[in-house]
């Protein structure tokens, strides 16, 4: 039976899943939306021009200010493929050791291909000094040799306490009053020292694509992201997972089955995954299509909250799929500042829906996400101005000329 005709089947006889201890959506009112901003990595891989650490530090930096609580920061992929993400390392070991000052802790996330990848993050954070290290990784004796190891299992909840996450407080739930967190004066303040360090793992809807980008089969690819995911676990780290080519392939066209989508979804959530985010890498969705996509993926058992959609603007339709997610219950969204990105692998396809026109988009509504759209407006016109390339979001832009009429 494949992955989705069993859970479908399951929750037909009533079953409904555990929620996951890592889940980051399930605790999200009807009106808030979470944004995953993916800038620094997804926005910043394809440029042409060289980007200094300096440069990356200072945008993470500066878009920590703005609200975000989730940041994907760089890549842990062979620098011979990807050049621009050669020093993820440095900026990893840059934000465990000196994060930004922020009112609320922030998920920063990193793209791992394979398990060297891995390997070669959790090398980053075990040499790092034992004070800055997250949460999540702890040391069982004084000796700062020890190797780390997770904490021990949450205890068995009762049916009337909350599902556990990281801490007690879920570091995405926005409360309708934000006018005191982060304030050390008053009950419920966040500090630093919350931060997480999270990753993604990455296949595709389609045998060509995943050809392409990963070199192997889509059954070959799952298989490198289970022993991801189960190193990950063992350390108790939230991995996301991409399904690249969702909605349309430079290879075989823009008629992605979405039962394919349905049943590589269901395989990542199976194998431990936290969040499936569905990927438009060509900008080639539509309404329909997103809506027939969407619609499979509830149909195969897979939750909205465990699902994000991650949009690309190549034919301008991104924010037509980002409202039909909206309507059908998505409530987290990949996007990036200025509309920074694209596809190494699917010539022509541009960039992410820009954060500024999509939190614009969002607020307008009635939505809230936490996020301050006029700091992001100025640094979309900064961090554009600095890879010497057009600010492509248009809300952005508009919303400057206003500030500065």
């Amino acid at each position: 039976m494949r992955p989705n005709n069993f859970l479908k089947s399951l929750r037909l006889l009533g079953w409904q899943p555990p929620r996951r201890c890592l889940s980051t959506t399930s605790r999200l009112f009807a009106g808030e939306v979470r944004i995953v901003e993916v800038g620094p990595r997804d926005g910043l891989q394809n440029e042409k021009k060289s980007i200094g650490l300096e440069t990356k530090l200072e945008l993470i930096r500066r878009l920590a200010q703005t609200g975000l609580r989730n940041i994907e920061a760089g890549s842990f992929v062979a620098p011979k493929w990807v050049p621009q993400m050669a020093n993820s390392a440095d900026v990893l070991n840059h934000l465990l050791g000196h994060p930004p000052n922020t009112l609320h802790p922030i998920n920063y996330n990193y793209l791992v291909p394979n398990l060297k990848g891995l390997q070669n993050l959790l090398k980053t954070v075990d040499d790092a000094n034992p004070a800055t290290l997250e949460p999540h990784l702890s040391r069982p004796s004084d000796d700062p040799k020890a190797p780390l190891t997770p904490p021990p299992s949450p205890k068995e909840q009762k049916a009337s306490e909350p599902a556990p996450i990281t801490s007690t407080q879920d570091p995405n739930e926005m409360p309708s009053d934000t006018s005191d967190v982060g304030d050390p004066a008053k009950p419920g303040s966040s500090s630093m020292s919350e931060n997480q360090t999270e990753i993604s793992v990455f296949t595709a809807a389609t045998e060509a694509f995943s050809k392409a980008n990963t070199n192997c089969s889509i059954a070959e690819s799952l298989e490198r992201c289970r022993e991801i995911v189960a190193l990950a676990k063992s350390r108790n780290i939230r991995v996301r997972g991409y399904v690249s080519v969702a909605l349309g392939c430079p290879y075989e066209g823009p008629d992605v089955p979405p039962s394919s989508v349905a049943d590589i979804s269901a395989s990542l959530l199976e194998m431990g995954v936290d969040e499936v985010s569905v990927a438009d890498t060509t900008g080639m969705g539509t309404a329909p299509r997103t809506r027939d996509l969407l619609k499979a993926l509830s149909a195969s058992g897979v939750a909205n909250q465990d699902l994000a959609l991650h949009l690309h603007d190549t034919y301008g339709q991104a924010l037509v799929n980002a409202v039909v997610g909206l309507e059908h219950g998505i409530r987290t969204f990949d996007s990036s500042v200025g509309g920074l990105g694209g596809c190494p692998f699917s010539k022509g396809a541009t960039g992410n829906v820009a954060t500024e026109d999509l939190v614009y988009c969002l607020h307008s509504l009635g939505a809230t996400t936490g996020v301050d759209v006029e700091k992001m407006a100025g640094i979309g016109a900064w961090i554009s101005t600095e890879l010497d390339r057009p600010n492509d979001s248009r809300a952005g832009k508009a919303l400057l000329a206003r500030l500065h009429t």
